[in-house]
């Protein structure tokens, strides 16, 4: 007979201590991770060219789409679930396997097809490539779900670290070798194959697959709601470059995906560690209301601590930043990168409240959230295309707001939460981060001409510490909570 494995109950005192080492080992392994990404990624984007990013991101538009049902939303069934068997195990397992050997069929007959619709017969060899990619994700998806529900990130830190090791390298060596836009093909094919085979041996999570369905109807329908949302997340996040990619050369479309990919570091690659820790953690203490809705308001504010400057200073400093950062051949980029930043902390606040409304069995509310967003931003893009690659960008700030406070009605009551507590919850934070951009923004007037590299140390420098004066200020309990954590101590105690 199989034996469940049920998920543990700890107290809310053991479950903070469990949370913030888990915070520690997923986000910390995530952030030195990125530091090894981000450093090749920026010696890369120097040495490639806007077209190369450019062809690149006409096949994420592919990637993205048949990559929201690649069975991702089934594994996190494993993570909510109160009793995960042995069956269920191998169930998960064979579904994971059957999907995605479907869609990498897919992807090739699609290649073709997309490669006519942007009318770039070089996306139809990069996406046959690419098709690759979806062999690996059964032995990533399932052992990183049965970590995380334990909470187990150690290994998944040890994992990641060594996967972008081996990717940088790669993506690094490519772009010197002069393979162009193959280097962005090769360098995620090293990242994932590695992080397969690192999660399936930590794990022990190589089974044999089942692919009799039968009585998994309840993962299947968890899985299948989650799915529902990535396909609505799917148009959220590439409409843009769906719609971009047909406007614009490939030079143009390399500058704007580029703009949004430094828009989005904060957001595309913190806030999602954060997150599956969240969804974790919220999903264990789901039955005390009153726990859960406080633990939602303390963890927005704390990461929204760290986001507003983030973005908010992004848009303050762009133009020396892309300059120091990117190299002179990207300075178009720079009012891209200003404009895509003040729209980022309404798509963060958004991303933070779907964790939490998934761990309470309302799967749902994401999905209509998503719908929401899939038929508001892809009209406002059809309409900024117009103006050209800023009138694109410019679409972001007026529907992104619109869209977060539509998704905030309908998430908050879920979360028990009001409106009033969230707004007066960031309110100090907020009036923080806003007042420290101004003053960068004026510092940056008036400063004498000088080099973009001590000009931006300078505005870096001086933001910062303007930024932690107005913290003391204004924010005194943001800060307690943050260093609360640090200290391994719960904020309630």
């Amino acid at each position: 007979m199989e034996s469940p494995a049920r998920a543990p109950n700890p107290d809310s005192s053991g479950l903070f201590s469990q949370v913030r080492s888990a915070v520690i080992w997923r986000s910390g392994s995530q952030i030195v991770a990125q530091l090894v990404m981000w450093a090749s990624t920026f010696l890369v984007i120097r040495i490639l060219e806007p077209e190369d990013y450019g062809l690149f991101a006409m096949t994420g538009v592919v990637l993205a789409f048949l990559g929201l049902m690649n069975g991702w939303g089934l594994a996190s069934a494993i993570v909510q679930k109160a009793e995960v068997s042995a069956r269920d195990i191998r169930q998960m397992f064979g579904m994971l396997i059957a999907v995605n050997l479907a869609l990498a069929g897919a992807q090739l007959l699609l290649a073709p097809i997309a490669a006519a619709y942007f009318r770039e017969p070089r996306v139809e060899a990069l996406l046959q490539v690419q098709a690759l990619l979806y062999l690996t994700t059964p032995f990533i998806a399932l052992p990183y779900a049965l970590l995380a529900r334990r909470m187990d990130y150690r290994l998944q830190g040890f994992v990641n670290i060594a996967a972008a090791l081996l990717a940088a390298l790669t993506a690094l060596g490519g772009a010197l070798a002069g393979w162009g836009v193959w280097t962005l093909v090769f360098a995620p094919m090293v990242l994932f194959a590695t992080r397969a085979v690192g999660f399936t041996i930590g794990a022990r999570s190589l089974v044999w697959p089942s692919f009799d369905f039968r009585g998994a109807h309840a993962l299947a329908g968890f899985g299948g709601a989650m799915a529902l949302t990535q396909f609505f997340q799917f148009l959220l996040s590439q409409a843009d470059i769906f719609i971009a990619g047909r406007a614009f050369d490939a030079h143009t479309l390399g500058l704007y995906t580029t703009a949004l990919f430094l828009a989005q570091i904060f957001l595309n690659k913190i806030v999602p560690p954060l997150n599956e820790v969240a969804f974790s953690a919220f999903s264990r203490i789901r039955h005390d209301k009153a726990l859960a809705s406080a633990a939602f308001i303390r963890a927005t504010r704390m990461v929204m601590l760290l986001a507003l400057p983030f973005f908010l200073g992004l848009a303050a400093v762009a133009e020396p930043l892309v300059h120091v950062v990117l190299g002179a051949k990207w300075l178009e980029a720079a009012p891209i990168v200003r404009l895509l930043a003040l729209a980022m902390p309404f798509m963060t606040l958004q991303a933070l409240m779907v964790p939490a409304t998934d761990a309470h069995g309302h799967p749902e509310i994401a999905a209509r959230n998503a719908l929401n967003g899939a038929l508001l931003l892809p009209l406002a893009y059809l309409v900024g295309v117009h103006w050209g690659i800023e009138g694109l960008a410019a679409a972001w700030i007026v529907a992104m707001p619109l869209y977060f406070l539509i998704s905030a009605n309908r998430s908050l009551p879920v979360i028990e939460v009001s409106g009033g507590d969230f707004a007066r919850a960031l309110a100090p934070v907020a009036a923080a981060a806003t007042a420290m951009a101004l003053g960068v923004a004026l510092l940056d007037r008036a400063l004498p001409a000088m080099p973009d590299l001590p000009r931006l140390a300078a505005l870096v420098l001086a933001g910062g510490a303007l930024y932690l004066a107005l913290l003391f200020a204004l924010a005194r309990t943001a800060i307690g909570e943050l260093i609360a954590v640090i200290r391994n101590r719960s904020p309630a105690s």
